[in-house]
C-alpha cells in the first residue's frame, strides 16, 4: 500500500533524527515535578529462551547473576524515592520477571512499603502459570501480561517457546486457570510473523476468544537492524503487504459482528465484553503500553529508558556496569536522546491517537498552539487518506483506514525505540555482547 509506505518511511527516517543517543555524564535523573503523576518501569533482563525479534536488553538466565542484580536494582529504586519520587503504579517487564520469584516479590513489596502503590503489572511467560507461582502473585500483582505470541504449535517451534512453555492448547488451559486470580489477565500475541497465514491467524483469534483472559494485545511484529538477521533465519522475511489485511482480520474477528467478545481500549489492546451485559468487564483495566497513560516515566534496571523532561535516559546495557554504578553511588545512566518541542508534539500526536482519541483542547492547553499550527503536513496527510471519523473543534477520531495508519506510525516509532535500543548495546563487547543474543555469536 502506497501510504503505508511513505508513511513507514517518513516515520523510520524522523525517529533515526530524534532518537539518537548522545553519551550521559549525569548520575542521576531529573526530579519529580510537583503534581505529576508517575509510574515506575522495571526491567528484569533475563530469560530462558531469548526470542530471535526481541530487542530488548535480555541476557540467558543464571542464578549468580541475576540474584545480585535485583539487590542492585531494588538500590536504584530508592535512588528514586531519595530524589523526591512516588508511584502509583509499577510496571515490571523484561526479560521475564518471575524468572526468580522470591527476589521479584521481595522488589514488589520493597515498591509496596516505600511508595504509595495501587497496581502493579508484570509480565510473564506461560511456564509460570503455574499454581506455585499464581499464589504468590496473587494480592502482589493486578494485571499479568502472558507472553504467547501464537497459538500454533509450528510457529512456537520455530521462536525456540515450544519446548519451553508448551504447546498452545497446554498454554490455553493453563491461561484458563490463571484467570480468576487477577484482575487482569492480558495475553500479549503478535501478528504478522513472516511465518503465519491468514489460517494460523484466524485459530489464534478463536482461541482468545475461546479463553478467559479479560485483556488481549495483538501488536504487529516489529523488529531492529539487530534482530533483522536473526529473525530472517527462524521466521522469515517481512511482509508489510499484508499487515494491513492481518489488522483487519484481528479487529473484526475480536470486535465486529452482532455481539462482539472484545471492544478497543487501544489501537491494539482489547477488553473483554460481558456477554450479558454487553459492557466491558472492567472499564480500568491497566494497560500494556504504560506511556499512553503517563506523560513521564522513570525507569530502572539495565537497558531500562526513561522518559522525563523531555529526554529519554537509557541505562546501561552491561550488568557489570550496572552494578558498579548502583555499587558507586550513581544511576547507571550511559546515554540520552534529547526530544525538541516539535518531537514531543509528534510523540503527544501520536500516543493520543494510539489511545483512539486526539483530544485537540488538552494539546493546546500543553503546547500553547493548536494541532492545526504545530503539525499542518501530518494533518494534511491523514485527511488526504480519510483517517478521520470525527474532526471538529474539539477531538479527532479514527476510521479504519486511520486506524491502520496510525499502527504504522506507532510501530515504526516502536522500531525507531529498538534502533535506540541497538546503539545502547553496540557500547558493549566481550562476553555481554555475545550473550545478548543466547548462541554465542552477535545478531
Amino acid at each position: 500500500m502506497l501510504s503505508e509506505r511513505a508513511l513507514s518511511r517518513i516515520v523510520h527516517n524522523r525517529a533515526a533524527r530524534t532518537l539518537e543517543l548522545a553519551p550521559s555524564t549525569r548520575t542521576r535523573v531529573p526530579g519529580p515535578k510537583p503534581g505529576m503523576r508517575y509510574m515506575l518501569y522495571m526491567h528484569v533482563p533475563f530469560c530462558a529462551r531469548l526470542c530471535p525479534y526481541c530487542s530488548f536488553n535480555r541476557y540467558p538466565y543464571h542464578e549468580e547473576i541475576a540474584r545480585p542484580y535485583f539487590e542492585h536494582m531494588r538500590k536504584e529504586m530508592h535512588m528514586l524515592a531519595d530524589l523526591g519520587y512516588d508511584f502509583e503504579s509499577i510496571y515490571i517487564g523484561g526479560g521475564t520477571p518471575t524468572i526468580m520469584m522470591d527476589e521479584l516479590i521481595q522488589t514488589i513489596d520493597d515498591a509496596r512499603a516505600t511508595f504509595h502503590i495501587k497496581e502493579v503489572s508484570c509480565e510473564t511467560n506461560p511456564n509460570h502459570l503455574a499454581p506455585e507461582y499464581i499464589e504468590q502473585l496473587e494480592g502482589r500483582v493486578q494485571r499479568l501480561s502472558v507472553g504467547v505470541q501464537s497459538f500454533d504449535d509450528t510457529l512456537l517451534k520455530q521462536m525456540d517457546r515450544y519446548w519451553k512453555y508448551g504447546s498452545g492448547d497446554e498454554i490455553l488451559e493453563l491461561i484458563d486457570t490463571a484467570a480468576p486470580h487477577f484482575d487482569a489477565l492480558n495475553v500479549d500475541m503478535i501478528f504478522n510473523f513472516p511465518s503465519q497465514t491468514e489460517e494460523i491467524l484466524e485459530r489464534d483469534l478463536a482461541k482468545i476468544k475461546q479463553c478467559h483472559c479479560q485483556q488481549v494485545t495483538f501488536s504487529p511484529l516489529y523488529v531492529s537492524h539487530a534482530t533483522t538477521r536473526k529473525m530472517e533465519e527462524t521466521l522469515g522475511k517481512m511482509d508489510y503487504d499484508r499487515e494491513q489485511r492481518y489488522y483487519q482480520m484481528v479487529d473484526e474477528a475480536l470486535t465486529g459482528g452482532s455481539d462482539p467478545a472484545f471492544e478497543r481500549c487501544t489501537l491494539w489492546t482489547f477488553n473483554r465484553l460481558d456477554p450479558a451485559s454487553g459492557q466491558a468487564e472492567d472499564e480500568n483495566l491497566m494497560v500494556d503500553e504504560y506511556a499512553v497513560a503517563y506523560e513521564e516515566y522513570p525507569a530502572i534496571g539495565s537497558g531500562s529508558i526513561a522518559h522525563l523532561d523531555g529526554t529519554l535516559f537509557v541505562n546501561t546495557f552491561s550488568i557489570q556496569e550496572y552494578n558498579e554504578a548502583i555499587d558507586e553511588g550513581r544511576m547507571p545512566l550511559m546515554g540520552e536522546a534529547h526530544l525538541s518541542a516539535h518531537d514531543l508534539e509528534c510523540y503527544d500526536f501520536l500516543i493520543q491517537l494510539y489511545h483512539l482519541r486526539f483530544d485537540k483542547r488538552a494539546f493546546e492547553k500543553r503546547f500553547g498552539k493548536s494541532v492545526e499550527r504545530a503539525l499542518p503536513t501530518e494533518l494534511a496527510f491523514l485527511r488526504l487518506n480519510r483517517a478521520f471519523a470525527t474532526d471538529n473543534d474539539a477531538e479527532l477520531t479514527l476510521t479504519p483506514m486511520g486506524r491502520y495508519l496510525t499502527l504504522v506510525m506507532y510501530r515504526q516509532f516502536l522500531s525507531g525505540m529498538n534502533e535506540l535500543r541497538d546503539q545502547a548495546r553496540a557500547a558493549l563487547s566481550g562476553p555481554e555482547h555475545e550473550l545478548l543474543f543466547g548462541d554465542g555469536s552477535p545478531a
